[in-house]
C-alpha cells in the first residue's frame, strides 16, 4: 500500500519506494499516542493494586502474589528492548511498532477479562512484550525522520509525552479504579489502541531497511543477564535478600546476572559478527553521560512516587483520587513546558534547559521530604510537585535529544533500544531499592513493626504516635531519590557541548542504504 501522507528526513533516500517526503510531525505524532498508552500502563496499575488484590486475592495475608502484576510487566518490557530495537533496523519500524501496538491492545483486552490472579499475570507479561517492541521504533522514526537541526523539537514532544505519562498514570488509576473498577485502567487501552494503530497505518513512513545479521549468543546472553537482575531486583524484598530456594540466593540470582552481563559485553567487543549492542556508540560521551542519565532519571521518577502514595493515604487517609489529584501542577506544567523546550533544544546547548531541570526535580524532592509529616496542610503538597513539573519538561526531551543527536542512521534502531533499556533498568533498581529502604526506614522508625499482631494498612485510622513514626519513615525514603538525582546531575555535567557543526556532521548518518 503506497501512503499518501509520509514524513522526510534530511535525505528522500531514507525511505522506501514510493514513498512521498512531507512533514514528519503527523507521524510523530500518531506514535506518541501509543508511547503514551504503554508508557502510563507502567505507572497505573500502582493505583489499582489495593483493588486488584481485594477481587483476585482475597484470602491471603501478604502482597507478594499481587506484586507479580507489576513485575511481570516490567520483565517482559525489559529483557527484549534491546532485542526489538535491532529489529526495527531490520524489517522496518513501523512493522514492528504495528506488531507491538496489536499485541499490546490485545493484551490489555485479556487483562480486563483476567477472572484470577494468575490469568492476569499472564496477560500482563505479554502486555510488556508488546509495549517491548513499540517503545524504540518512536525514538528511531524521529532519529531517521528529522534532520539533526530539527530533531530538539521532536525530542521535546517525545520528551512531554514520557514526562507526563510517568505522572498521569497515577491520577488516571486513581479516578478509574474509583468511579469504574480496576478493569477499567486495561480496558480504557482498547479503543486508544485502535486508534494508535489506524494512524500509525496511515501516518508513519515506511523507512527503507538495514540488512543485519542477528548475533544469536548476544540475544541469549542478554535476555539472560537482564532476567537474571531484573527478577532479583525485583523479588529480592519478598525474600528478605536471603534464600529462594535450595542454594540459590538473590544475591546469587543478581552476582549471576551480572557475571553473565559481563561475559556479554566481553562476546559484544569480540564478535566478528555485528554486533547485537554496537559498543562503539559509547564512545560517544554524549551517548554514554545520557545513558548513565536516563536509567538515575527512570530510577527516580519510578521509586519517588511510592513513600508519597503511602503516606497520603495511608497516613493521611486520602483515596487514590485525591493523592493523585497532587500531581496536577506536576503534569500539567511538564506537559505544556516540554515541547517549548524542545524547540529550544535546537538553538542552544541541551545542559542550559537540562541542568537546571534535574535540579528543580532533586529540590523538590526534598521540598516533599521536609512537607511530609502530620501537621503540614495537604494544599502545600502542590507547590513541589509544580516544580517538579518545571524539572520534568527540562530533563526528559534534552536527554533523547543529546543521547540521539550523532546516531548514525542504521544504528538508530540499536541505539534507541540501549536508551530505553537504561531506563527501564533504572526504574526496575528504583522500584526494587525504595521498598527496601522504606521498610527500613519505617523499622527504624516504629521499633518492633514486624513483630505487631496486625499491619499499618489493617483498616482505619492510624494511632497518633504510629502515624509520626510512619509519616517520618517516608520522610526519610524520599530522600533515596534525590540522592540519586546527583547521578544524573554529575552525568550531565560531563556531556559534551553541542553546536551547528555537530548537526552538520550527523547529517551524512542520514544517507540512505539499500533496502533488504
Amino acid at each position: 500500500m503506497t501512503e499518501s501522507r509520509q514524513a522526510t528526513g534530511p535525505d528522500t533516500g531514507t525511505f522506501a519506494a514510493g514513498q512521498r517526503p512531507a512533514s514528519p510531525w503527523p507521524a510523530l505524532w500518531a506514535l506518541v499516542i501509543g508511547f503514551f498508552m504503554i508508557l502510563v500502563d507502567t505507572t497505573i496499575v500502582s493505583v489499582a493494586n489495593p483493588a486488584i488484590k481485594a477481587a483476585l486475592d482475597p484470602t491471603t495475608n501478604n502482597l507478594d502474589n499481587v506484586v507479580w502484576v507489576t513485575s511481570a510487566y516490567l520483565l517482559a518490557y525489559a529483557v527484549p528492548l534491546l532485542i526489538t530495537g535491532r529489529l526495527g533496523d531490520r524489517f522496518g519500524p513501523k512493522n514492528i511498532y504495528l506488531i507491538g501496538l496489536a499485541i499490546f491492545t490485545l493484551a490489555s483486552l485479556w487483562c480486563g477479562l483476567s477472572n484470577s490472579l494468575e490469568m492476569l499475570i499472564a496477560a500482563r507479561a505479554v502486555q510488556g512484550l508488546g509495549a517491548a517492541f513499540m517503545t524504540p521504533q518512536t525514538m528511531a522514526v524521529i532519529t531517521r525522520t528529522f534532520p539533526p537541526e530539527r530533531r530538539g523539537a521532536a525530542m521535546g514532544l517525545w520528551g512531554a509525552t514520557a514526562g507526563v505519562a510517568t505522572l498521569v498514570g497515577p491520577l488516571l488509576g486513581g479516578l478509574l479504579v474509583d468511579g469504574f473498577g480496576w478493569e477499567w485502567i486495561f480496558f480504557v487501552n482498547i479503543p486508544v489502541g485502535v486508534v494508535a494503530f489506524v494512524l500509525a497505518w496511515r501516518l508513519v513512513p515506511r523507512l527503507q531497511t538495514t540488512p543485519h545479521r542477528f548475533d544469536v549468543l548476544g540475544v541469549i546472553l542478554s535476555a539472560v543477564a537482564l532476567f537474571l537482575i531484573v527478577f532479583g531486583l525485583q523479588e529480592g524484598e519478598k525474600f528478605g535478600w536471603g534464600v529462594i530456594w535450595g542454594p540459590i540466593s538473590v544475591w546469587g540470582l543478581i552476582i549471576a546476572g551480572l557475571v553473565v552481563l559481563a561475559v556479554f559485553i566481553v562476546q559484544q567487543a569480540r564478535t566478528r559478527s555485528e554486533a547485537l549492542v554496537p559498543l562503539d556508540l559509547f564512545r560517544d560521551r554524549n551517548f554514554s553521560g545520557a545513558n548513565v542519565a536516563i536509567a538515575a532519571v527512570g530510577f527516580t521518577v519510578t521509586s519517588m512516587s511510592l513513600p508519597m502514595m503511602f503516606f497520603l493515604q495511608t497516613a493521611r487517609e486520602l483515596t487514590p483520587t485525591e493523592a493523585a489529584l497532587l500531581l496536577i501542577p506536576m503534569a500539567v506544567l511538564s506537559g505544556v513546558l516540554a515541547p517549548f523546550a524542545g524547540k529550544m533544544l535546537d538553538r542552544v546547548d541541551p545542559r542550559i534547559i537540562l541542568i537546571p531541570g534535574l535540579l528543580c526535580v532533586g529540590v523538590a524532592l526534598v521540598w516533599y521530604s521536609a512537607l511530609i509529616n502530620m501537621d503540614t496542610p495537604i494544599w502545600m503538597f502542590l507547590l513541589p510537585s509544580a516544580l517538579m513539573g518545571l524539572g520534568n519538561a527540562g530533563m526528559w526531551g534534552p536527554l533523547a535529544t543529546t543521547a540521539t543527536r550523532r546516531l548514525p542512521r542504521h544504528q538508530a534502531g540499536a541505539g534507541a533500544g540501549i536508551y530505553n533499556t537504561t531506563r527501564t533498568i533504572g526504574s526496575v533498581i528504583g522500584s526494587a531499592s525504595i521498598a527496601a529502604f522504606m521498610q527500613s526506614r519505617l523499622e527504624a522508625n516504629l521499633p518492633g513493626l514486624s513483630d505487631a499482631p496486625s499491619g499499618i494498612s489493617g483498616g482505619g485510622s492510624l494511632p497518633p504516635q504510629v502515624a509520626e513514626g510512619f509519616a517520618a519513615g517516608m520522610s526519610q525514603a524520599i530522600l533515596l531519590p534525590a540522592c540519586v538525582m546527583v547521578v544524573a546531575l554529575v552525568a550531565s555535567l560531563f556531556l559534551g557541548r553541542y553546536d551547528k557543526a555537530d548537526a552538520a556532521a550527523s547529517a551524512p548518518a542520514a544517507a540512505p542504504e539499500p533496502a533488504a
